[in-house]
């Protein structure tokens, strides 16, 4: 399968399941032990806007390379349908576009840079 050609959007869709299940298990090794608890907490880190601001953070600091880049500004232009709610449609997008790496990142099996992207994004909140 040549990525390349995967539509930005099933990447994201992808992406967004990886990212949820890194984070929901960073928290319960936080020992968290009350589901509202750990609802609470995984907020501020999958809500649109929190994803947001990490890839914002994150391409300030040009932690990503030039085909990570590439994937994130496709995904960024990518039209969507939803109409997000809670944030901007800018925050969607670039939430989109984090979620889309993410999904990138796994079907090249790059697990150890979906790691150091999570570990940032987790670290940040520390």
């Amino acid at each position: 399968m040549d990525i390349r050609c995967v539509n930005s959007l099933v990447l994201a869709y992808l992406g967004d399941a990886v990212y949820e299940e890194y984070i929901r298990m960073y928290l319960v090794e936080k020992k968290f032990n009350k589901v509202n608890d750990l609802q609470r907490e995984s907020i501020n880190y999958v809500s649109a806007k929190r994803q947001a601001f990490f890839l914002d953070k994150m391409l300030d600091r040009d932690f990503f390379n030039e085909d990570e880049i590439s994937v994130i500004r496709r995904a960024r232009n990518a039209k969507s349908h939803p109409n997000p709610r809670g944030c901007s449609v800018i925050e969607y997008k670039k939430a989109t576009a984090l979620e889309a790496l993410i999904g990138y990142l796994k079907l090249e099996n790059k697990e150890n840079r979906i790691d150091e992207v999570m570990n940032y994004i987790v670290e940040e909140l520390c």
